[in-house]
């Protein structure tokens, strides 16, 4: 009997997520999708523990696309080298710089908030090191994309701070 989701191949059905195989009568290894053979191992969770343990040899062989997974990326892969000096960056950026140095007032609520760096861009450090400030966007209805991102103990004296002009796709060391 075959359900939502099921996949009918030549010899059972794949039932639902595609991790087991039913045949029409009892139990046996001819079973094929699309012209892959598929074997029921046993039960449900021993199929997934052998897709599991197969994805993992697979991936610690290096046969895996990429050398490294994009969630692995770490600050010594990504070049935080780019700066920018403070005279060089938007009016907007210099007037945020510089309220960041004095402590506020912020234009916005989130401004001095903690930035948790999921992109993996910045270098590596414990949760509530980087905070964030918006940079005003003239013409934008709402906070736009340029932040500055400083990184330190203290708040308005900051050990290093990186520009980004697309919402943290990039950031640029800010040099004075």
């Amino acid at each position: 009997m075959q359900g939502l989701g099921d996949i009918p191949c030549r010899s059972g059905t794949i039932i639902g997520r595609g991790l087991e195989i039913f045949p029409a009568l009892g139990y046996h290894h001819g079973l094929d999708f699309e012209g892959f053979p598929v074997f029921r191992l046993g039960h449900w969770w021993w199929n997934r523990a052998v897709l599991s343990a197969a994805m993992v040899l697979f991936l610690a062989a290096g046969l895996a696309p990429a050398s490294q997974p994009i969630w692995a990326k770490s600050a010594s892969t990504v070049d935080v080298e780019q700066h920018v000096r403070l005279p060089d960056l938007p009016l907007e950026a210099r007037r945020t710089y510089r309220l960041i140095g004095q402590g506020g007032p912020f234009p916005y609520r989130k401004d001095g908030t903690t930035f948790f760096n999921r992109e993996r861009l910045l270098p590596a450090k414990p949760r509530g090191y980087y905070r964030e400030y918006t940079v005003r966007t003239p013409g934008a209805s709402n906070r736009g994309a340029r932040r500055i991102v400083c990184g330190g103990q203290e708040p308005t004296k900051p050990s290093n701070c990186y520009y980004t002009a697309d919402h943290y796709a990039s950031f640029r060391l800010i040099i004075e």
